[in-house]
């Protein structure tokens, strides 16, 4: 079981935390600006290319264990796996 621990804010921090609570915050998100970021997103995900590898049988098996463990389909996992290395958020962990 895990213990919840105390956040202890400043004084500042717990000034903005009332201010966002107490609602005083305003979006300056303009419907153009949404827009635009809307179309982003979509640009984003979309899913334009097919390709086609071969790959070892037991490293495809243990794709589809961890994509069982994710509860998501084994093409979304690997698919979700290229993005993130292609856009640097997944690297070679060194030792």
């Amino acid at each position: 079981m895990k213990k919840h621990q105390t956040i202890i804010l400043d004084d500042e921090e717990q000034s903005i935390l009332e201010a966002f609570e107490s609602n005083e915050f305003e979006s300056v998100l303009t419907d153009d600006r949404k827009t635009e970021l809307m179309a982003i997103a979509q640009a984003s995900i979309k899913k334009d290319k097919r390709i086609n590898i071969r790959i070892a049988q037991r490293d495809l098996d243990a794709i589809q264990r961890k994509a069982m463990q994710e509860g998501m389909p084994y093409q979304t996992l690997i698919a979700s796996i290229l993005h993130k290395y292609a856009s640097g958020s997944l690297t070679e962990q060194r030792t």
